[in-house]
């Protein structure tokens, strides 16, 4: 990447190489860079505070929200930076999601409230948009809010709601106008998860983790200050997170990150030939994912590099970031499934298949667990065939 910046990005990108190598606990840095889930939440929370700190955290806010005054490519290159060194990213719920609109949207007594323990993640957000028949139809969402005086009653269900376990508040699209159609009836509510009538359950997933959750609201009272915007308008504000969310997601960095380590565990994968990178098949494989790692990294930086900052819409062209950086994630689970090879078919949980598979490279089992869970990154933030939707109609003109 460095070959693309100018001086000044040059100097950036090296101030954030250093800093999160000096900063960040290596034992965190560690954790992330294995996918271990042993302090997931401990490590998010350490992390986001020490960048809060450092005026890190939330560099996509308005300054006078804590933000900084950065171009689209230096956000980038703290983003990229960041998932090089092995950093926890800070929470997507408070820092991309949640937060930009609170910020652009919300009140300033709201914003008052409610930012700065967001981007010091005194407050654990969670994202309560999915409903069991309103995924990428969203806004076909029947969770409703009826206001009686000074306060909404939700009643309704959200699920895949990601970490909700850990959650403080959620911020939630409810429906606060059922005569109207489907889009222009939504609201955009913030709520305490501690309150009555609102139960979390947990959703079992295929990789024998615990990442995602069921959120029930069963005449759950909400008072009308908790509303960020005006009533009905929720849909806007939805969209923006969504544009919000889709800006970073390629994961460039992470994605060169595990393609690094899928070729030193095919390094110690001994075959007749030698190691497994003495395949030519297999090298081809590794080579044609390098090659596309790097041309989407060429079109983030290219795309970057003629955006606003500050823009108060989404650039429909992130979703061919979306589109191709979420393929990319899926090939290299793929090939470090591919890799770990037919020992990984037993697993029953990632601590089981840790202490099973010994002699594998340190760290090569868990490829078994992020190869399911990544099944996702397809879906969430837009699903492929939204985003070909996207480009179809506001890139091509189609």
């Amino acid at each position: 990447m460095d070959n693309l910046l100018n001086k000044e990005e040059l100097e950036f990108a090296e101030h954030m190489r250093e800093f999160y190598r000096t900063e960040i606990p290596e034992d965190i840095r560690y954790r992330q860079a294995i996918g271990s889930e042993e302090g997931t939440h401990d490590d998010v929370v350490a992390t986001q505070r020490i960048l809060n700190k450092h005026g890190y955290a939330v560099p996509n806010w308005s300054v006078a929200s804590g933000g900084q005054d950065w171009t689209p490519v230096q956000r980038h290159i703290w983003l990229n930076e960041m998932q090089l060194a092995c950093v926890p990213q800070p929470l997507a719920f408070n820092a991309s999601m949640v937060g930009p609109v609170i910020d652009t949207f919300g009140s300033q007594e709201i914003k008052d409230r409610f930012l700065p323990a967001t981007a010091n993640i005194d407050i654990w957000w969670s994202q309560g948009f999915s409903e069991p028949n309103a995924g990428s139809d969203l806004a076909s969402l029947k969770t409703s809010a009826v206001k009686q005086g000074d306060k909404y009653i939700v009643n309704g269900q959200k699920t895949w709601t990601t970490l909700g376990q850990y959650g403080d508040w959620i911020f939630t699209l409810v429906r606060t106008d059922p005569n109207v159609k489907k889009q222009a009836g939504i609201s955009f509510l913030l709520i305490d998860m501690k309150s009555p009538g609102l139960t979390v359950r947990p959703i079992q997933l295929i990789d024998g983790g615990h990442e995602v959750n069921e959120v029930f609201f069963d005449n759950v009272e909400v008072p009308v200050e908790n509303l960020v915007g005006e009533e009905n308008k929720g849909w806007t504000y939805a969209k923006f997170l969504l544009g919000n969310e889709r800006t970073g997601i390629a994961r460039v960095g992470e994605s060169q990150v595990k393609l690094a380590r899928a070729k030193a565990y095919a390094a110690a994968t001994k075959t007749a030939k030698g190691s497994l990178l003495n395949d030519p098949a297999f090298s081809a494989r590794i080579t044609t994912i390098e090659a596309e790692l790097k041309a989407l990294e060429f079109t983030q930086l290219r795309i970057l590099s003629t955006q606003v900052a500050g823009a108060d819409k989404p650039d429909p062209r992130s979703s061919i970031l979306k589109l191709r950086g979420s393929r990319l994630q899926q090939d290299i689970t793929e090939l470090l499934t591919d890799i770990v090879g037919p020992q990984g078919l037993d697993f029953v949980d990632s601590r089981e298949v840790r202490t099973k598979f010994t002699t594998l490279p340190h760290g090569a089992a868990d490829a078994l667990k992020t190869y399911f869970n990544y099944r996702k990154v397809s879906i969430y933030g837009g699903s492929s065939e939204v985003q070909l939707g996207i480009i179809s109609k506001a890139l091509l003109g189609l």
